[in-house]
């Protein structure tokens, strides 16, 4: 089986590598950054995706499965830099995906899309109709995002499966709460303050269990054909914990002599609630 993962150095990009390569998988990484020396990826390639032609590595390779990892993945960069994320999430994938209706080939594509899409949603647990009705910079580039995947599903006879992604965290990951709440535990203040009122609440996901699932997709690859329709799949617990409960798990078991306070302020750009 072979695997091309871009963004292969990043949270979720790297962590699919990382198992894929464990597992057997033939694997071909490309991301900005060094190669990591913790994979033994088959190869590996150093690249600026928005400005390269990938057409010729991915002929070269013929992957049986895209795997696009690459891209921003902070709602609060994109408040911050609304231009740099929408460059950053549309170009690089519309510029995986002509590459591939460029090279020939035909693998399976996988594109992470996530929650954001539905911002304040109309439905609880949230299916994957539930309307697209982002509130962030984040949420409306992964909306443009899915949007790309239809017209390449569509105009070009792509196989893509969009995954929507609620909320994960583990190991690579240096953003979002429980990476922030742990450093504040590991820091020296005795008070850890989470931004928001404490009331918002989250559908977690461990990458593992993210990863595994990813995995389970490649293998039934044949019979996902999205060509020419969408297929967009949930991947979360569907559970939700609140953001105050999670701080204080985390607490208890880091750092029990210290307090939880909260801001008491909403995040901009952060829905209140989440669950798939």
């Amino acid at each position: 089986m072979k695997l091309l993962v871009t963004g292969a150095t990043g949270f979720i990009g790297g962590n699919v590598a990382k198992s894929a390569v464990l597992e057997g998988y033939s694997v071909v990484g490309i991301g900005k950054s060094e190669r990591p020396s913790d994979c033994k990826m088959d190869d590996y390639i150093r690249a600026d995706i928005i400005n390269s032609d990938l057409a010729p590595i991915i002929k070269d390779f013929s992957p049986d499965v895209v795997f696009h990892g690459a891209g921003p993945a902070s709602v609060a960069s994109s408040i911050c830099a609304p231009v740099d994320d929408f460059r950053e999430a549309t170009l690089t994938w519309a510029s995986v995906l002509d590459g591939i209706r460029r090279s020939g080939m035909d693998p399976l594509v996988l594109f992470p899309s996530s929650a954001a899409v539905h911002g304040n949603a109309l439905e609880y647990p949230t299916s994957e109709n539930s309307p697209v009705r982002p509130i962030s910079p984040y949420g409306f580039h992964k909306a443009a995002c899915e949007l790309i995947s239809r017209e390449y599903s569509q105009c070009f006879n792509i196989n893509i499966i969009i995954l929507r992604f609620f909320s994960l965290f583990g190991p690579r990951q240096h953003r979002h709460l429980v990476w922030e709440v742990y450093q504040q535990l590991i820091g020296e203040p005795s008070t850890v303050w989470l931004k928001g009122t404490g009331k918002e609440s989250r559908d977690y996901l461990y990458i593992d269990d993210a990863v595994e699932a990813i995995l389970n997709l490649v293998q039934i690859r044949s019979r996902l054909q999205t060509k020419g329709r969408d297929l967009v799949i949930n991947l979360a617990s569907g559970t939700t914990v609140g953001t105050y409960e999670l701080a204080d798990q985390l607490r208890k078991l880091v750092a029990p002599t210290k307090s939880v306070l909260c801001r008491g302020v909403a995040i901009r750009g952060d829905p209140e609630h989440m669950c798939a």
